[in-house]
Parts: C-alpha cells; sequence; structure tokens
C-alpha cells in the first residue's frame, strides 16, 4: 500500500542518531538550521508549540488576543490559550490561508500579535501583509512555518519576514528531527530573551527521553515502507496506534506532558543531516505536485486548490465531495489519501465552550470536511505517482464535484 507521506529519514540520520557525540548536538543543529534559512538566530524547542508558547511569552504578551486562522492545526492556538493569551479566529481564503483581508476588522487595542500560517507551504500574501502592519507596526506578525519551510511569496521567503517564524520538526514534516521545533529570527534582543527562557523554563532531557526517540525513530521508518504499510494502516484503523498518532483531544485545549524537556542531541544530530536534504526534499513535492495537477486535470470530482508560486508543497492538496468513501475506494486499491486537517478549530467542542461569539466560518467549515492530500515520499518516484493517479481516475470516475466554496 502505498502511504499518504515518507517519514524523511533515511541511513544518514540512523547512522547520525546511533553515533555518539560529545558535541553540543542541538546548538550545532540551531547553527545549521539559521544558515539553511539565512537568519541570524535558530532556538530549538522540544515541539513547535513549545517554541510559541516561548516566543509570546518573551514578546510579552499576556491576556492580549492573538489573530490565527480557524483553519489551522490546533496546537497553535491551544499554545496561544496556555500562554494567558486568547485566540481571535478568521476565516480562510481561496487558497486555504488566512484570508487578510478580513484581519483588518479585528485588529484592534487589545491586539498582541498576528499569527500569518502558509498552509500546506502555500505562501502568505506579503503584499497585503506588509499593508497590515504598516497600519499596526506595533502587532508583531509571527510566520507559522509548521507547513512551509523555505516558502517564498514573489522571491521572498515568507518566514524572514515578521518579528519570528516557528517550525514543527516532526516525521510529517517536510523535514525532521523525529520530533522537536524551532524558532527562527533576525532580532539578537528577542533571541537573548528565547534562550533565557528556555533556560529558565526547560528541563534537560533524561536518557529514557533520548531512547524512546530513538525507538520510535526505528519504528517508524519501516512502519511506513510500502510492503509493510497496509499493516500499519489496519493498526491504525483499529485505535492501535493512537498513543503515537493522535495529536489532540477536541475536548480538552492541552499541551503534551513533556512539552518543557528539551531537545535531545540524537534530535539535533538527526536535524542536522535533514537541513543538508532541505532543498533535494521540497524539490521532490514540488514534481509530485505538478505530475498529479497536470495529469488529474480533466477529473471533475477532484478541484485543486489555489497555489501561489514560490510554495514549497508540504502537502499536494485537493478536494472531494465524498471525502470518506473516496478515501476507503482509494485504501482499498493500495493508496492512502490524507485528511491533511479534519476540523475547523472553532468548532472544536473545547473551542466552541471558549469562545464568546456566534461567529461562523464556511470557507473553513468546506475546506476541513472536503480536502485530501495526495503521496509523496523522499524522492520523485514516477512509477508510484501513476499509481496514484490511476488509482484516482478510477476513484472519481463520474463523481460529483466538490461543493463550492463560499465567497465571503
Amino acid at each position: 500500500m502505498i502511504p499518504r507521506f515518507q517519514p524523511p529519514l533515511g541511513g544518514r540520520e540512523i547512522i547520525a542518531a546511533l553515533t555518539p557525540s560529545f558535541s553540543d548536538d542541538v546548538r550545532l543543529f540551531e547553527d545549521a538550521f539559521a544558515k539553511v534559512m539565512e537568519q541570524g538566530h535558530a532556538i530549538a524547542f522540544p515541539y513547535g508549540r513549545s517554541g510559541l508558547l516561548a516566543l509570546l511569552k518573551c514578546l510579552g504578551l499576556s491576556n492580549r488576543s492573538v489573530i490565527c486562522p480557524a483553519y489551522t492545526c490546533v496546537v497553535v492556538p491551544n499554545a496561544v490559550v496556555v500562554s494567558g493569551n486568547r485566540p481571535v479566529f478568521v476565516d480562510s481564503g481561496r487558497d486555504a490561508n488566512m484570508d487578510l483581508d478580513h484581519v483588518r476588522g479585528f485588529v484592534d487595542e487589545t491586539t498582541g500579535a498576528i499569527l500569518a500560517t502558509s498552509i500546506f507551504g502555500n505562501p502568505v500574501d506579503l503584499d497585503m501583509l506588509d499593508d497590515l502592519r504598516a497600519k499596526h507596526p506595533h502587532v508583531p506578525v509571527i510566520q507559522d512555518c509548521a507547513h512551509s519551510f523555505i516558502t517564498e511569496w514573489n522571491s521572498r521567503p515568507v518566514h524572514r519576514e515578521g518579528a519570528a517564524a516557528i517550525f514543527g520538526l516532526n516525521v510529517s514534516k517536510t523535514m525532521t528531527a523525529i520530533f522537536g521545533g524551532m524558532v527562527t529570527t533576525d532580532d539578537a534582543e528577542l533571541a537573548s530573551a528565547l534562550r533565557e527562557h528556555r533556560a529558565r523554563t526547560t528541563t534537560a532531557p533524561t536518557l529514557l527521553k533520548t531512547m524512546s526517540r530513538l525507538a520510535y525513530a526505528f519504528a517508524v521508518a519501516p512502519a511506513f515502507w510500502p510492503p509493510l504499510f497496509g499493516l500499519t494502516d489496519r493498526l491504525r484503523r483499529a485505535g492501535l496506534l493512537d498513543r503515537f498518532t493522535r495529536y489532540y483531544d477536541e475536548e480538552l485545549i492541552e499541551l503534551p506532558d513533556d512539552h518543557l524537556v528539551g531537545m535531545t542531541g540524537l534530535e539535533g544530530r538527526v536535524g542536522v543531516e535533514q537541513t543538508g536534504r532541505l532543498s533535494a526534499m521540497i524539490e521532490a513535492r514540488r514534481m509530485y505536485d505538478g505530475y498529479y495537477r497536470s495529469r488529474l486535470a480533466d477529473v471533475s470530482g477532484l478541484e485543486w486548490l489555489e497555489e501561489p508560486h514560490g510554495s514549497s508543497v508540504s502537502h499536494v492538496v485537493a478536494r472531494v465531495a465524498d471525502r470518506q468513501r473516496v478515501r476507503a475506494r482509494a485504501a482499498a486499491m493500495g493508496v492512502e489519501l490524507g485528511e491533511v486537517i479534519e476540523y475547523s478549530v472553532p468548532d472544536l467542542a473545547a473551542y466552541r465552550s471558549l469562545l464568546s461569539d456566534d461567529r461562523s466560518f464556511p470557507v473553513s467549515a468546506v475546506l476541513s470536511t472536503t480536502v485530501i492530500n495526495l503521496p509523496t515520499s523522499l524522492r520523485f518516484d514516477e512509477r508510484k505517482a501513476a499509481k496514484v493517479v490511476g488509482v484516482l481516475r478510477r476513484v472519481l470516475d463520474g463523481a460529483k464535484p466538490p461543493p463550492a466554496l463560499p465567497v465571503t
């Protein structure tokens, strides 16, 4: 069975994980990451959401509103709430990014920051963001780049356009350190504050954490090997892998128990190896994207999201009308299709009880029920891509188009 993604772990990463080191591996990873991102500073954290939590604290934000997308990974607003601030959600545009036209109406004296997410690797519109920053220079912009490693808007790297950027580094991301996160910035004072905050609040990783990360790395690579992935998928559907795959509870607003336990040296060594392969892995995803779009362009049951030039394509994303049926039929034919983000955050139980208004988010709601992602891997494999195309053509033969995205 072809999995929807392949963890970006190869032989070099496994060797790096197994090789003892007497260096400061996390610092070396920070240096390598800052270099590849062409930024002055990179500060490593246990998770991307841990980095966001620290960043909000170091920006001095407390009991402020933080503007963020309604259609985003729930761990982002969770970190906002845990930091003592409150998310203000904004609906999506046609590229699935937060509609920046709507943001203008929510910036007021309580606004502490704007979280700009380049979802699926699609760059946020930096021209519109420039306008917002000019009108509200006191409101810092944080670039959420969990999906957007080296994404560009008109040749401008998105991650450099704000006070700081946050990155997630788990195995489903474009590059990985097994787990972990990173904050990058060109602001030396902010970087110093982040390092001091990390030193004060984060405990040193234990040997148990190092060994669990190593075991996870050894387990995850074969689990996504196509000849074995059918078994992995059956275990997942039976709920036997929830401990490893379920990253949120829609009834709770929380962070992982170990979100303040530092990144291990093992993760740092894997991260160093990954930074050297990042551009090649992004190029492979772009090749998959171009292949699928060109060969499935005439399939009426599939609608492609708008994708601005410069996308790093964390996911190859399209929309379908009956997602569960499409996914089930494709799986029966040997292809896993992902759901990516299967919710609109304000509609989750924990946030319905938290929010004080009854605003709706119609575009986010439609995206959350219709978006699928098509399989990619570390290197472009035309035979694999051709099989995916053939399966989707059979599955979507005669299928009705997905519902139109609302005009808001």
